[in-house]
């Protein structure tokens, strides 16, 4: 492939990404086509060509991809406010931020994962940049979107600035971003990304050490107000949070998920109902303690239509409901809260050999207007528990109860081992006997 201009190849032609910015998109983005259509530029960085290669390999599409969201706008905002990195925005934005009515450029600011947090500029520049969805809740890593500054900071943990077609996706190539990792300053791990991003003729040589100073600013500020080592928040904790796991003190969220008026408790108060669709959601959170991510949610709870939007919107509507129960990426319960469910306590009594105890605790089936497949398979795996445990514990008035009960209605097992231990002279067993013909006749009519 040709990548030269005028002679000069693209290595050659970088001093020009200041002083004749639209040559040298002209020619990144010749190299970008031949390199997406198969022929490697070799005057392109090594690093920027393993970057694109493991973007394809990710399924991103130069074409037309859009950004993953991790969480709604809004959502994202709310989670802003409780993040370290909240406290340093103030100063950032004096520094680094132009929302006068003719600024291009846009200040970002993400957490350690890529996902958006914070932007801001002008309303031109933000309208340009909700174009591109880059905005509060997006993942700006590299597998959320692609090859950009944002995501070769997070990826060498060092300063990064694209230009134009540096980016994978077509749609960014009228853009420049140069950013930064930030770094806890008491252990270095990098806890969020400063970046500054706009038209790529908005690019001056001092972007970069704009944004190097932005980052000293912001870790200086960290070390100033930072908690003795091991007494802070985790990345992205809200201090109150923060707070109630040091001293040791949980909330308690009671989920009661048996029947068909599913609610939830918070520390002993009054009971909120839930929707069908919350409860199956958070009957799934229940369920596993390495969390979900918001596609396998997706798919769990509304099969291939399922959508990640879907999931964060009925997320965001469980939080402002509950408080922060969940934490995200994966979604999960937060150490903050011990979860207990009424379908847990009947499980509990089953391991611990309290067979009466479980039966007790067992009013109804799990979720019973659920037709969720995941759902029904959790439902069915606790009712044959409950009633395998009936069975074996030789209990013959258990089992009788166990028979005419909702639950176990269509036990035949049981019902035939407590009419052979109540004897055909016992009335009890007679009732117990004369329900097992009547389920059978249903099933052969």
């Amino acid at each position: 492939m040709s990548t030269r201009q005028g002679g000069r190849s693209i290595t050659q032609l970088s001093d020009l990404r200041s002083s004749a910015p639209a040559e040298y998109a002209r020619a990144l983005r010749k190299a970008h086509e031949a390199t997406v259509s198969g022929t490697p530029n070799p005057h392109l960085s090594p690093s920027l060509a393993k970057s694109w290669q493991r973007s394809l390999a990710l399924g991103i599409n130069p074409d037309q991809h859009r950004p993953v969201h991790r969480h709604e706008v809004s959502e994202a905002r709310s989670l802003s406010a409780g993040h370290r990195l909240a406290a340093v925005m103030p100063a950032l934005s004096q520094l680094l931020a132009d929302e006068t009515a003719s600024g291009r450029h846009l200040l970002i600011v993400t957490d350690h994962a890529g996902e958006v947090l914070w932007r801001v500029g002008s309303k031109q520049a933000l309208k340009l940049a909700d174009s591109l969805e880059f905005v509060e809740g997006a993942d700006w890593s590299e597998s959320g979107v692609g090859t950009n500054a944002i995501s070769e900071a997070l990826v060498t943990g060092a300063p990064a600035q694209l230009f134009s077609a540096e980016h994978l996706v077509r749609t960014h190539h009228d853009w420049a971003c140069t950013a930064s990792p930030i770094r806890d300053p008491l252990t270095g791990e990098v806890i969020g990304v400063l970046d500054v991003s706009g038209p790529f003729e908005s690019v001056t040589p001092d972007s970069l050490r704009l944004v190097r100073c932005g980052v000293r600013l912001a870790e200086e500020l960290l070390k100033s107000a930072a908690p003795p080592v091991g007494a802070g928040p985790r990345s992205g904790q809200s201090a109150g949070s923060a707070l109630r796991a040091d001293a040791g003190v949980r909330s308690q969220l009671t989920l009661r998920l048996l029947g068909d008026a599913p609610s939830a408790v918070l520390d002993g108060g009054a009971h909120r109902p839930l929707t069908l669709r919350r409860a199956e959601i958070l009957a799934l959170l229940a369920s596993r303690t390495q969390g979900w991510s918001a596609d396998e949610l997706a798919y769990e709870i509304h099969g291939d239509a399922g959508t990640a939007a879907a999931i964060r919107t009925e997320m965001h509507r469980i939080r402002s409901m509950l408080g922060n129960v969940v934490e995200a990426n994966p979604y999960r319960f937060s150490s903050t809260f011990r979860v207990v469910t009424d379908a847990s306590l009947v499980a509990g009594h089953l391991r611990d050999g309290r067979v009466a105890e479980a039966f007790a605790a067992y009013g109804a089936k799990f979720l019973n207007r659920s037709n969720n497949l995941a759902i029904g398979f959790m439902r069915d795996e606790l009712n044959e528990a409950v009633g395998a445990s009936v069975r074996a514990s030789g209990d013959a008035g258990l089992m009788l109860q166990w028979c005419t009960s909702d639950m176990g209605s269509s036990d035949t097992a049981a019902a035939a081992t407590a009419a052979r231990l109540l004897g055909p002279r016992d009335s009890r067993g007679q009732l117990v006997s004369a329900r097992m013909e009547r389920l059978d006749r249903e099933l052969r009519a």
